[in-house]
């Protein structure tokens, strides 16, 4: 049995982790900006230190062996422990500097997330930030996040959960005039079965819901998709309907710009559903200082004045 783990540094047990996350060394070279074999390398020097191996590798996918999964359960909150206290030694009261990688939904990217993401690095110019986009709720730390935006989604018991962006949306429906014009106006949401319809699909393979709601009375359709989009690619399924291709049902923030021009026309807006807007999640253990500084930001944000629809 091996008996090196005094020789055993950080970098190792960094690349080890972002191996695991990332599923690949190419991805984890990209992420920590090494090559390949740099990361190949590391993973072979810590697995003689140690006298274990590690990860399976084949040639579709790399995974952790027991021994390893076990390493990266216990290493993650350490590793992000010690994350945290380097960012706050190198910030000072007045100068705040580091990384932030925050894991947002693909929604809040199109006009809610850019302009406070604009006005928060505007404010703290040492602050640099990572997006990692995608609409799986995961977990932010095993992911090497420091925090992650979602809507609604139940949260663990560790984490905080703070409002950001507007406290209020609405799920508006939505088609051309041309499509409008050749066919009967939607009166009730099971009108919609008798329509082309342009759907989205979650990553997970699910179709993102229509429901509707008017005087305390819900309603669900499942209208088979004339067109059905992957949700990170909704401005092409936006842009279809805009084209006439059927009615689209999603965001209302991301119609009204084309409402307002015309190139749509609202579609059962008195059964428009209202829900609670994004929140911004993190873990009550250990907070490093650009995460702090971004909750302190979204915070001020949030407390000014704002129309609700």
């Amino acid at each position: 049995m091996a008996n090196n783990d005094e020789g055993v540094n950080l970098d190792g047990l960094s690349v080890f982790l972002a191996v695991c996350e990332t599923g690949g060394f190419r991805a984890a070279a990209k992420r920590l900006g090494l090559s390949p074999s740099t990361v190949s390398e590391r993973i072979v020097s810590l697995e003689t230190r140690l006298g274990a191996p590690l990860l399976i590798r084949t040639t579709r996918s790399v995974v952790p062996t027991e021994v390893g999964r076990v390493l990266a359960d216990r290493l993650l909150p350490v590793l992000g422990e010690a994350r945290a206290a380097l960012q706050d030694a190198a910030s000072s009261q007045s100068r705040v500097r580091g990384l932030l990688r925050l894991n947002v939904t693909g929604a809040v990217m199109v006009d809610i997330l850019p302009p406070l993401l604009d006005r928060f690095l505007l404010a703290n110019p040492e602050v640099r930030v990572e997006l990692v986009v995608e609409d799986r709720l995961v977990d932010i730390a095993a992911v090497g996040c420091d925090a992650g935006i979602r809507y609604g989604e139940h949260l663990a018991q560790d984490m905080i959960a703070v409002p950001i962006g507007p406290r209020f949306q609405r799920i508006a429906a939505a088609a051309a005039p041309s499509y409008l014009d050749a066919r009967d106006t939607p009166l009730n949401p099971n009108d919609l079965l008798r329509h082309d319809c342009i759907r989205l699909r979650f990553s997970s393979g699910m179709l993102v819901a229509w429901s509707f709601e008017k005087n305390g009375v819900v309603v669900s359709v499942d209208p088979p998709g004339r067109l059905i989009i992957g949700v990170d690619a909704a401005a092409a399924g936006v842009e279809m309907a805009c084209r006439g291709h059927g009615i689209i049902v999603t965001f209302e923030n991301w119609l009204q710009p084309l409402l307002g021009t015309g190139a749509l026309r609202p579609v059962l807006p008195d059964w428009w559903t209202r829900f609670e807007g994004p929140q911004l999640y993190f873990s009550n253990r250990f907070m490093p200082a650009p995460l702090r500084a971004f909750v302190n930001f979204v915070k001020d944000e949030t407390s000014r004045p704002t129309s609700v629809p």
